[in-house]
């Protein structure tokens, strides 16, 4: 049987290296298919294949897809635009969600007091290495130091304990989408940086029962979020206690397994119990008119999904864009040699932006006649857009286009599925995708 295992290894070990070496032939002459198309800039956008250095890859897609850049600060990072759009993507879906199950917005100082973190034993112990700190304001040294806010449970509290009298005022929900600061020393493009954006939810509760059932909730709305948008398969689970966060009871994630093989922690909910109501005296009258402290939890997801979203679905072309979270998830390429069906392609062209655009899909058209069309499938191809249209003047005749698949060949569309009816052979295209990721 071991002589069986070897043989099997040895086999498994020649198939990978003998698919390596077809996917780098594969690039090589897409390379010079682009080069010979008028491209212009196929050694320049060469993205590092995953399987030759999977974190080069990661920073060459991040780069050249137009997601993020280095800030002037090491370890820090500006969100293109492009990036960034996807990040609304995510906000989008869970600041819905957070209504949808009672919580309201708000937002609290970036600056804390330091006495406010070292009130928490454990708490301060965590973060300690990861603090910025703020020592002087206005040209002069400030009494206490302000720490620039790497969580926001103390503030919170604090706030939290003048507000909360009675149990008539709980359960308090809470969340707020903020930036926060931790000084890493091992950074990367949304993964693991200086500043980073997400939300924090805050809650104060009456029992320990409501506040476990609270921090359940919200991981499997992160669950629900990773899987149906996000496209992205996680395992929910309980860290153990030395991973757990700094001054909570119980911490619960979302790990999912990215193209490098390594688990990403994508999501936390955190039972605080008691720990920050007894630090900042958060307390409340009960039914028998008893004094308690509130049961407490917090729950966070940040930029470094969209970090997840490249890691998982990415290929050697670049990104590939489950369509729910995608900025365009349609990009229409009108392909015209002659000025003479300029108008024809044109008028087409419209007429499906219309179509897709009534039909709630976000579509963009790329009309840009100063690069070949190859150049243009290329470069969407990069930016991960799930669907791709092309219109040309033969199309127009037969009354009919292209639709590409980011991760499959185009496939002809009948005439009938054209006009006001595009929708309906472009949706589920995107559909098929996004399970298919």
């Amino acid at each position: 049987s071991c002589r069986a295992v070897e043989v099997e290894a040895v086999a498994a070990d020649q198939q990978q290296q003998s698919k390596q070496k077809q996917q780098k032939q594969k690039q090589k002459q897409g390379k010079q298919q682009q080069q010979q198309k008028g491209g212009g800039k196929a050694s320049e956008e060469a993205v590092t294949p995953k399987s030759e250095d999977f974190s080069r890859w990661y920073l060459d897609v991040v780069a050249k897809a137009e997601l993020a850049d280095y800030g002037p600060v090491r370890g820090t990072m500006v969100i293109r635009p492009y990036g960034y759009a996807i990040w609304e993507s995510i906000q989008s879906y869970l600041d819905r969600r957070f209504k949808e199950t009672g919580h309201q917005n708000a937002y609290f100082p970036q600056l804390i007091p330091y006495s406010f973190i070292t009130k928490e034993a454990e708490h301060v112990e965590g973060f300690a290495p990861e603090l910025a700190l703020v020592t002087k304001g206005g040209g002069k040294d400030l009494e206490e130091p302000l720490v620039v806010r790497p969580t926001s449970e103390t503030i919170i509290n604090h706030m939290f304990a003048q507000w909360v009298q009675s149990y008539r005022d709980l359960p308090l929900l809470l969340n707020q989408w903020a930036n926060v600061h931790r000084w890493e020393m091992r950074t990367r493009p949304f993964v693991r940086t200086l500043e980073f954006l997400w939300q924090e939810g805050h809650t104060a509760h009456a029992t320990p029962e409501e506040a476990e059932a609270e921090a359940m909730k919200m991981l499997q709305v992160y669950k629900e979020f990773a899987v149906t948008q996000a496209a992205i398969p996680v395992i929910p689970g309980r860290k153990s206690r030395i991973e757990s966060f700094a001054g909570a009871n119980i911490t619960y994630t979302i790990e999912a397994m990215m193209g490098d093989r390594k688990a990403l922690q994508a999501g936390t909910s955190h039972n605080l119990g008691t720990n920050f109501a007894k630090a900042f005296n958060t307390q409340f009258v009960d039914e028998q008119q008893q004094l308690q402290y509130v049961h407490q939890t917090s729950w966070g997801m940040s930029t470094r999904m969209v970090g997840g979203i490249i890691m998982t679905h990415g290929d050697d072309q670049g990104l590939r864009l489950p369509p729910n979270v995608a900025p365009t998830q349609v990009v229409i390429v009108p392909i015209v040699k002659k000025d003479t069906d300029r108008a024809s392609v044109n008028e087409a062209v419209d007429k499906l932006h219309v179509a897709l655009k009534e039909a709630g899909i976000r579509v963009k058209i790329d009309g840009n006649d100063l690069k070949t069309p190859g150049w243009r499938y290329n470069y969407w191809e990069l930016k991960g857009v799930p669907v791709r249209v092309e219109v040309g003047p033969r199309d127009v005749e037969q009354g009919a286009c292209v639709l590409a698949r980011r991760d499959v060949p185009g496939e002809a569309v009948t005439s009938e599925e054209l006009g006001w009816d595009i929708s309906v052979a472009v949706r589920p295209l995107y559909l098929r995708l996004s399970f298919g990721l």
